[in-house]
């Protein structure tokens, strides 16, 4: 079977963190590079995460220093949901991993004109450093095979009464991208509250042995502290559906739907407004994620932790 050559845009917290272990472990998936940009923290402490939890596990990929600011609008940051550091709970011990020297931007522009067309991205982020991207070489656009990002609500928001948090991080950066004619799978909250790690799946992945399996307990422990989602003690992966549906798109439920960014920066800036009913008539450009099969979904990503050290 082809492999999957993947580039992963993140602003690692701790579901970016497993997104991260999976892409590295999955067997079907070449994890070609990471980039990583501000956004549950500023771009020091996303950087110095993505180093420490490649170091810890011994992650054998470059890691690129991206974007710092968004495009327009201030900088936010999810510290009451990720902490100061914005991976608050495991404890690292030395980094022995350097970024790369080259800017994310230029990476993503130069890895993708080489290549043959078969890079897929996978942002997990505000989308500020893959807009820089498109905005600095649009001919890199037809290059992109897929875009298979984490964020969005067809419903409410989570950062505001309308908006997502990685949309609302960088609306107009997200406005970019989804308007870039790429193809767009979209994993927003109305699928990722849904991918619940409770008490019975940390201690399942506690249970492998390995540090991996550890640190996916200590990091999610730590989210009981900070989330509760309808009430139940447990923590979003939101951004590891991005990365599962790649390998596994049959154990989703998608359905095609016109998406456009509200960039009108009242009460609903920043919101992926969906046209659930077709009733704007406009081209259906994004695949929306609505669910997914619970069983199927963790038996990978346990499968992939077994994998690592």
């Amino acid at each position: 079977m082809e492999k999957i050559r993947m580039i992963l845009d993140c602003d690692t917290g701790h579901d970016d963190a497993i997104a991260l272990m999976l892409a590295a472990a999955h067997p079907q998936i070449e994890l070609v590079g990471v980039t990583v940009v501000a956004g549950n923290q500023t771009l020091d402490h996303t950087l110095e995460n993505t180093l420490n939890v490649c170091s810890h596990l011994g992650i054998d990929v470059p890691v690129y220093r991206g974007c710092d600011l968004p495009l327009v609008r201030e900088q936010l940051v999810a510290g009451d949901i990720h902490g100061k550091t914005g991976l608050d709970g495991p404890v690292f011990g030395p980094c022995t991993m350097q970024a790369q020297k080259e800017h994310a931007v230029h990476f993503l522009i130069r890895t993708l004109m080489e290549s043959d067309g078969d890079i897929t991205l996978v942002p997990t982020a505000p989308l500020t450093n893959i807009a820089m991207a498109m905005r600095l070489e649009p001919k890199i656009i037809p290059k992109i095979r897929r875009i298979s990002l984490m964020g969005g609500a067809v419903g409410m928001g989570n950062a505001s009464p309308a908006a997502e948090f990685n949309i609302l991080a960088d609306p107009e950066a997200a406005h970019i991208v989804f308007t870039s004619g790429v193809p767009i799978n979209m994993m927003g909250l109305d699928l990722t509250n849904q991918v619940l790690a409770d008490m019975q799946i940390i201690e399942r992945m506690e249970a492998i042995g390995n540090k991996a399996g550890k640190l996916f307990g200590d990091m999610m422990r730590f989210t009981f502290h900070t989330q509760k989602i309808n009430g139940l003690e447990a923590g979003p992966v939101h951004d590891v559906t991005a990365v599962a549906y790649l390998v596994a798109p049959q154990i989703f439920t998608m359905q095609p739907m016109a998406v456009s960014i509200d960039l009108s920066h009242g009460l609903c800036y920043g919101r992926t407004v969906c046209d659930v009913n077709g009733r704007t008539g406009d081209d259906r450009n994004i695949l929306v994620g609505l669910g997914t099969d619970l069983e199927a979904f963790w038996n990978i990503v346990e499968e992939a932790l077994r994998l690592l050290p």
